[in-house]
């Protein structure tokens, strides 16, 4: 039986003044697969995405991609080098550092999200 794959995706339009802090809570167990997050411009953007226990859980602080080209993180890119499992109930952190340490600010973040379910 094939598992159910699903998305989530998060837009934060204009020039970022400050830090971007996204939780949810998750109402399954799920895997996390891949991420895909961009900015508009050449940015220095940092992603992490953990719990909010553990806020590099998933995936240590990560370059976003510059000039409408996605930065792309799957397996091999999360924390252990495997695809997250992500029991239910779970309070799921995004946080992204909009100009890395103090460089250019991230203008129209976008990032999308793909688990499976189970």
């Amino acid at each position: 039986m094939a598992q159910r794959v699903f998305q989530q995706s998060y837009h934060v339009p204009g020039t970022l003044a400050a830090n971007v802090s996204i939780v949810f809570t998750t109402p399954f167990d799920c895997q996390l697969l891949h991420v895909s997050a961009v900015g508009s411009n050449t940015n220095n953007g940092l992603l992490s995405i953990g719990t909010t226990a553990a806020a590099e859980a998933y995936l240590a602080s990560a370059s976003i991609g510059d000039a409408n080209l996605p930065a792309e993180f799957d397996r091999q890119d999360f924390v252990g080098g495997q695809y997250p499992h992500i029991p239910r109930g779970t309070a799921v952190a995004i946080a992204l550092d909009y100009d890395g340490a103090g460089g250019t600010a991230t203008q129209n973040f976008t990032l999308v999200l793909t688990f499976t379910e189970g």
